[in-house]
Order: C-alpha cells, then sequence, then structure tokens
C-alpha cells in the first residue's frame, strides 16, 4: 500500500488529489457534507491510484505494471498491408 501512494504520479493522479481535497474544503465551509462524499472520493482516487487516475479509465487494464515478468521469448508480429 505504501509503494502505491509513493510510486506512480503523473499529473492526472495529482489532479484528482488537489480537486478532490478542494472540494472537501469548500464542503466543510458552506456545510454542505454532502460534498464530502464526492470530495472523499475524488480524494481517495488521486491518493492511492485507482480508477480514471491510475490511467485505466477506459480499459478493464490497470496502466500500472501487473507483476507479471515476462520470458523474453517475445515474437515480433509480421503485418502486410492489404489493399
Amino acid at each position: 500500500m505504501k509503494q502505491r501512494i509513493l510510486t506512480g504520479w503523473n499529473f492526472t493522479r495529482g489532479l484528482y488529489l488537489a480537486m478532490g481535497l478542494v472540494m472537501i474544503i469548500q464542503s466543510v465551509l458552506v456545510f454542505s457534507w454532502f460534498g464530502l462524499i464526492f470530495g472523499g472520493y475524488f480524494a481517495s482516487m488521486g491518493l492511492f491510484a485507482f480508477g480514471c487516475a491510475s490511467g485505466a479509465c477506459f480499459s478493464g487494464v490497470s496502466a500500472r505494471n501487473s507483476g507479471k515478468k515476462t520470458d523474453g521469448n517475445s515474437q515480433d508480429n509480421e503485418f502486410e498491408e492489404v489493399k
């Protein structure tokens, strides 16, 4: 968990964290407690790198390395253009 929080930071992840914190602070200042839910969600996305903040918004595969090691036997595929 510590590694996930401390590594892999990019602009999008920082933006999610910053905007989530802004939403939390604004919600507390105007006593809109329902806004805390949304701010907490966006801030946690940025902090823990899940959802769109991790770069995996439109695919089921995370942008992070899944921990699987390749064996080095990958083959290059050759494609030919069909007209």
